[in-house]
């Protein structure tokens, strides 16, 4: 790259190899913090989504950003490159060596040329979009932190409300559901009891809203007042909330109606219910446990025991107590079932996530070692004959079953550590799992 001038005084070559060092990494620290932007779980709905109103437009706008971004980290790898290749020229660098530097590590030396992602995202200093633009590199530096803090924050919003909201809403419909079967049962129903007319807007109101919520995420995202920090601020419940306690209004009605006729025959179905949901947890795990058994060599997966039958059987004596008419035995037994019931579910969803929990950890050690091995092609380190063979002993050991997770763990440490080394950079720690910089590219 020619130069005209140095900019400012001459560099010495101390200065450059500070400078180089310096530069170096934040070079890693910009590719660390976009391939993990890259590989966020909200860009990755965010692509595949049909999107809306205010969550189209920033999407649109975030695309041309993050493409932005790996355009102004492509110019930014070849001007580091390009010094670094002038540095190593000579053990001490000529005079002519050190303006050159001096030009390409301080001045505006590093053109970006012109693209359509260039001309759609937002120029700098609110100036028009220019087909190309010249920049030091801490300048490129400061730019690329500032798309990366605003296509963050986009990801990380759309991606808070679809992890919050959807589920929630589903949560309150499987309530309404219910409800509506129970207000049916006892005669409470649309146009003949201005509950069951509740019941009927809440349902259309809790369709309309999931459907909003799914397509335009960011029409419910409240930011933080104040906040410079990507992804702050929290989802906007306000429908949500003003839909649950209209549901909880409805319900306390018709619990009303219920106190007298169905007290005792409502508390046995729910009862039920949460059994039979216990019940179904449990065969998932048992399940679930056959598989981990199958393809995970780890002996201390827990068994999974079968439902209690007492609990069953002091079920059915309520069900007698309420056709006799016992309600002085009954209201004790249902007081005492209500708390067993809720704890035998918790049992068994807790059951469900132990037995589960050595696939999880599986596939967190295979995005590990694929994310590692796309790192080191990037560095064109793809062929060395001791990270292939790494590599590939892992992968035997992950993609195979059953699959001896400590051991597999080690052969991924074990890969982590020769890549590191190989690209110089940190040394990767015992345990395995780098930590993920949050700050931003260049922090």
């Amino acid at each position: 790259m020619g130069v005209t001038g140095p900019a400012g005084p001459v560099m010495d070559r101390d200065e450059v190899d500070r400078a180089l060092a310096r530069l170096g990494a934040e070079h890693e620290a910009i590719e660390t913090s976009l391939l993990a932007l890259q590989d966020h779980a909200g860009r990755r709905l965010l692509e595949g989504a049909e999107l809306t109103g205010v969550t189209r437009e920033r999407w649109a706008s975030t695309e041309a950003s993050i493409t932005l971004l790996w355009t102004y980290f492509d110019a930014y790898t070849d001007a580091l490159r390009s010094a670094r290749d002038i540095r190593a020229r000579r053990r001490w660098s000529s005079r002519e060596d050190l303006v050159e530097l001096t030009e390409l590590l301080s001045g505006e030396s590093v053109t970006v040329a012109g693209s359509a992602a260039t001309a759609n995202a937002p120029a700098p200093h609110g100036g028009p979009g220019r087909l190309s633009e010249r920049y030091s590199l801490a300048t490129l530096v400061d730019r690329m932190n500032e798309l990366y803090a605003t296509s963050l924050d986009m990801v990380v919003a759309a991606d808070a409300v679809w992890s919050a909201l959807p589920a929630r809403i589903d949560l309150l419909a499987a309530e309404l559901q219910r409800t509506r079967r129970l207000a049916h049962s006892v005669g409470v129903r649309p146009g003949e009891h201005p509950a069951g007319d509740d019941l009927e807007r809440i349902t259309r109101t809790l369709t309309k809203l999931r459907e909003q919520v799914i397509s335009d995420p960011l029409a419910f995202w409240q930011p933080a007042e104040g906040s410079s920090a990507p992804g702050g601020g929290r989802p906007d419940t306000t429908v949500y909330d003003r839909e649950a306690r209209a549901l909880e209004d409805v319900r306390r009605e018709i619990d009303a109606v219920l106190t007298v006729r169905q007290d005792a025959e409502k508390r046995i179905v729910a009862l039920r219910d949460v059994l039979s949901r216990a019940d179904r947890t449990l065969a998932e795990a048992r399940t679930a446990r056959g598989e981990v058994l199958a393809k995970i060599a780890a002996t201390e997966v827990p068994v999974v025991s079968g439902p209690p039958t007492a609990l069953q059987e002091q079920l059915a004596t309520a069900a007698e107590y309420r056709r006799q008419g016992q309600w002085h035995r009954l209201s004790p037994l249902l007081e005492s079932l209500e708390q067993k019931a809720e704890d035998e579910l918790l049992r068994a969803r807790k059951s469900l996530t132990a037995v589960t929990a050595p696939l999880a950890v599986r596939a967190e050690l295979r995005g590990r070692l694929d994310a590692y091995k796309a790192k080191v092609a990037r560095h064109g380190l793809a062929e060395d004959t001791l990270l292939v063979e790494r590599y590939e002993k892992a992968r035997r050991m992950l993609w195979s079953a059953p699959c001896d997770l400590r051991a597999a763990e080690q052969a991924v440490l074990r890969y982590q550590r020769a890549a590191a080394e190989l690209l110089g950079g940190p040394r990767v720690p015992d345990q395995g799992v780098p930590e993920d910089d949050r700050r931003g590219p260049g922090a």
